[in-house]
């Protein structure tokens, strides 16, 4: 015989503030989980970079970049340099 089951009574505030929590939940462990993936990202492109930062390097991006408009370090399209 299987036996049905038990179902706790859930009543008013608690059926309201129950879901909130969960979602409210959910979305702070995937924003905590996407933030500490781009620091991540951001310190290793970091020490990449830092690595190749040499003289010689920064002749030759000035080279490539002659005549732009703006240095594309400080572009509004380079959020994680921020």
């Amino acid at each position: 015989m299987v036996t049905q089951p038990v179902r706790l009574p859930v009543h008013g505030a608690a059926a309201r503030v129950v879901p909130a929590v969960v979602v409210v939940g959910t979305i702070s462990g995937v924003v905590a989980y996407v933030r500490s993936q781009l620091r991540t990202e951001s310190r290793t492109m970091d020490r990449f970079f830092s690595q190749y930062r040499t003289p010689e390097s920064e002749a030759s991006r000035q080279r490539v970049f002659e005549g732009a408009v703006e240095d594309p370090r400080k572009s509004w399209f380079n959020v994680l340099g921020w």
